[in-house]
This record gives structure tokens, C-alpha cells and sequence, in this order.
């Protein structure tokens, strides 16, 4: 990421009460509790009518907040839109979103990448034309052998889960603040692989 340049952070979620709180919807989750904490009013205005956006300072850093309103797999149109009208580049734009190949709770950055058989990701750089752009990748593990892929990302955290969600955002909105004012790598150092356990 460049310096005195306005960031793009981005949740990946699927819109709609439906999808609320879902582990696919963790993307979303850590941007709602990175926008709470700098106090950035996410809405959804005319201009890119597929986004809830807001802007702000997040510690001094110009940031673009922006939950995409099109399901997973469409995502990419309305987040190119909005990079596009702030002339944002994609190694300026920071992308957060669940990872079944990570353990639940364990989160992992990456500077730049394929799309790991994530629908959103796909949608992302097939709009790009790139993958160079940072992940935030949200441990929310695999499912059961009787439950689907779908089921179990489309499904809500159980209640074991619940106890520790809380504190797993709070340690992804820090990794994301991380990234953005002291860069990937330093976040990576801090944030690779660290887990929240739940208690027995």
C-alpha cells in the first residue's frame, strides 16, 4: 500500500436478513466493527447503489469502508465502481473474508493471490483483470462430513463459537488497522496464524 494515498477496505458477505450473521457474512462483520469503532456511518447512497460505504479516518489514514450489496459471487462490479470513481488501485484496496481452509478463529493475511476457490475472491479479480490486492482471511474451518460446503458457510456460528466471535472481530478490526497504517507485512508478523481458542 502507498503512502498519502485513500485506502479501499472491503467485507465480502451476501446481502439480506437471510445471510445475517452467517460465517460467510464475517467479511461484513469486521467492517461493521471497524466502522463502529472510527465512527464511519456505512449507507447506501445513489451514486453506487450496490454498496453501503462510508469514508473516514482510521488513525489518520484516508479509508474507504464498503460492504458490496450484490451476492458473493457478483461482488466484483460494485467494489470496481467505487475504486474506479476514487481512482483507487488494487494494491491500495484491503478485502476481508471467510476461509474454510483455516482453522475457526485463525486469521491470515496475504498480500496478493488466486481466488482459493472463493466465490467472492473470483468475482474480485475477474472485474480487476488482477489478484494484487491484500487479504484478511477469517478462519471459519470446515464443515462436518454430513454438512455441506454451502450449509456450513451459508449456516450461523454455533454456540461454542458465539463465546469467542466477539473477540475474533475485535482482533480482525486491529489486524485491519494494522494493515493500513503500518503495511501487510508488519500485519502478517502480528496477526499470521493467531488463533482464539474456545475454552472447553
Amino acid at each position: 500500500m502507498q503512502p498519502n494515498r485513500v485506502r479501499l477496505v472491503v467485507g465480502l458477505g451476501n446481502p439480506g436478513d437471510t445471510y445475517t450473521k452467517t460465517r460467510h457474512n464475517v467479511g461484513f462483520m469486521v467492517v461493521d466493527a471497524v466502522a463502529g469503532f472510527f465512527a464511519i456511518v456505512l449507507e447506501k447512497r445513489t451514486r453506487f447503489a450496490n454498496l453501503f460505504y462510508g469514508r473516514g479516518s482510521i488513525d489518520g489514514v484516508e479509508t474507504i469502508l464498503a460492504k458490496p450489496m450484490a451476492f458473493m459471487n457478483l461482488s466484483g462490479l460494485p467494489v470496481h465502481k467505487i475504486a474506479e470513481y476514487y481512482k483507487i488501485l488494487c494494491g491500495d484496496m484491503l478485502v476481508i473474508h471467510d476461509d474454510i481452509d483455516l482453522e475457526f478463529g485463525k486469521l491470515k493475511i496475504k498480500k496478493k493471490g488466486g481466488d482459493g476457490g472463493h466465490k467472492g475472491l473470483r468475482s474480485l479479480i475477474k472485474t480487476f483483470g488482477s489478484g494484487d490486492f491484500v487479504r484478511l482471511r477469517i478462519g471459519v474451518g470446515r464443515s462436518e462430513p454430513r454438512i455441506s460446503v454451502s450449509d456450513h458457510v451459508l449456516g450461523r456460528f454455533n454456540a461454542d463459537e458465539k463465546k469467542v466471535l466477539n473477540l475474533i472481530i475485535t482482533n480482525a478490526r486491529e489486524a485491519v488497522v494494522t494493515i493500513l497504517c503500518k503495511g501487510a507485512e508488519e500485519g502478517m508478523n502480528r496477526f499470521n496464524d493467531k488463533r482464539i481458542l474456545i475454552s472447553s
